[in-house]
């Protein structure tokens, strides 16, 4: 089996930039991301969490003493708090809310890593500065209803990130209002997305994706939006050395109704982070510490006025996020189903949860040509047999086998709804 992590290539017009040519890292960063086990939350080791959950892990760590405030905004539509924690006592105010969908839960998790180490390393020169110059005002968990479910609309059936013009949802109320409040001079809207997004026109996954969102339909960059790039340019310069070739651009076409675009639109320079997928990593721990590193890195560069220096070009070169990639592609095997003529098909598998490969489900049977996937299975000299009880149809659950015989009796790999990640792949498959 071939395993391909992010690998880069730019699909953009503008030409991405080489490791070469990004400015040095912070000189705390790789002391940070050495010791990141000692700020590491526990019990945060799977990505599906009620917000009940987060709460009881997170809140020992927010205590008054540490110099954090717990602050409720409101409930959800089905009654579940709203909480926004507050550190720090500068001048610059900085909004951070995450999961608004409720099933993207990576930068959660980060969140709670990053409370740990700015309240357990009060002396570090890179917390106290935060502390000194930052005002973090942070909604961990804006959608608990979503989270209880681990899908991305609210309870009311809203998605939340297209709330923000009509603010027909508790949860977008809660947020404007607080936006308002506080006025904030940065925000950071933290995201996941799906993990088939390839870089560019590259073959490459799409680990971590960036966006400066604009503010008008023109996508003009005036000086609020200017300020999100310049981070968004030193966020990239950060995580390029560890994940080079795995990240990406966001499309910047403008969305009256999202928040992130909106909030440019009122002024807060905001940046949107959104995690994708790297194989291997089904609970996206990787990326929650890239997420961790990533906030790190964007909150100093505005406690240290670095962003206004950073070269626009780290972003603006970026590859934008370019096709997404179905999960599991089983080329050229003979479908035998009984009671039907055999046929010699391509056979394309969707996993409800990508990564981790859980709730697989046929989506397209035929020739598919020169389509690609996440993970591609040359099965030409093999048969393709339902279990008992299953069918090979479009739109029913993927439970089958792949066998050297018709009736499916010298089986040598098979999908029974879920990846058995302890099985061996068949030697010619291919994942990127």
């Amino acid at each position: 089996m071939l395993m391909l992590l992010p690998h880069v290539a730019s699909a953009a017009p503008a030409t991405a930039s080489s490791p070469a040519e990004l400015p040095p890292p912070p000189a705390w960063l790789a002391v940070v991301e050495a010791d990141y086990s000692r700020h590491h939350v526990d019990g945060l080791s799977s990505r599906i969490f009620t917000a009940e959950h987060w709460w009881e892990i997170a809140t020992p760590l927010l205590t008054t003493e540490a110099g954090f405030e717990i602050e409720p905004i409101g409930y959800s539509a089905e009654g579940r708090p709203l909480r926004h924690v507050h550190w720090g006592d500068g001048p610059t105010r900085v909004l951070l809310w995450s999961q608004m969908h409720g099933d993207e839960s990576t930068a959660s998790m980060a969140l709670a890593d990053l409370f740990r180490f700015l309240g357990q390393s009060p002396a570090h020169p890179l917390a106290d500065r935060l502390r000194r110059q930052l005002s973090l005002h942070v909604v961990p968990i804006l959608n608990p209803d979503g989270a209880a479910r681990f899908q991305r609309r609210n309870a009311q059936g809203i998605d939340i990130n297209r709330d923000a013009a009509a603010l027909a949802s508790p949860e977008a109320r809660a947020l404007k209002m607080l936006r308002d409040r506080l006025q904030p001079a940065f925000g950071f809207n933290l995201h996941d997305q799906r993990p088939g997004y390839r870089v560019g026109d590259s073959a490459r996954g799409t680990a971590i994706a960036l966006l400066a969102p604009p503010f008008n339909e023109q996508r003009e960059v005036n000086d609020v939006r200017g300020r999100a790039i310049g981070v968004s340019a030193l966020i990239r310069a950060a995580l390029e050395p560890r994940i080079g070739g795995h990240i990406a651009r966001w499309d910047d076409e403008f969305n009256p109704r999202a928040f992130g675009d909106l909030m440019t639109y009122w002024g807060t320079s905001t940046v949107l982070i959104e995690s994708g997928g790297i194989e291997g990593d089904p609970q996206k721990q990787k990326l929650r510490k890239l997420n961790f590193l990533a906030l790190l890195v964007a909150l100093d560069a505005i406690a240290s006025g670095d962003y206004a220096s950073a070269p626009h070009a780290l972003y603006t070169g970026l590859p934008e996020n370019g096709d997404v990639w179905p999960d599991l592609l089983i080329r050229g095997a003979t479908l035998a189903s009984p009671g039907v003529a055999p046929a010699r098909a391509d056979i394309l598998v969707e996993f409800e949860h990508a990564l981790s490969g859980e709730g697989g489900r046929i989506t397209d049977i035929g020739d598919l040509g020169a389509r690609s996937a996440r993970t591609v299975i040359d099965a030409r000299d093999l048969y393709l047999t339902p279990v008992p009880g299953s069918r090979l149809v479009h739109n029913a659950p993927a439970r089958f086998a792949l066998s050297r015989d018709p009736e499916g009796l010298q089986v040598v790999w098979s999908l029974l709804d879920d990846l058995d990640t302890t099985q061996p792949m068949p030697e010619n498959a291919g994942r990127h």
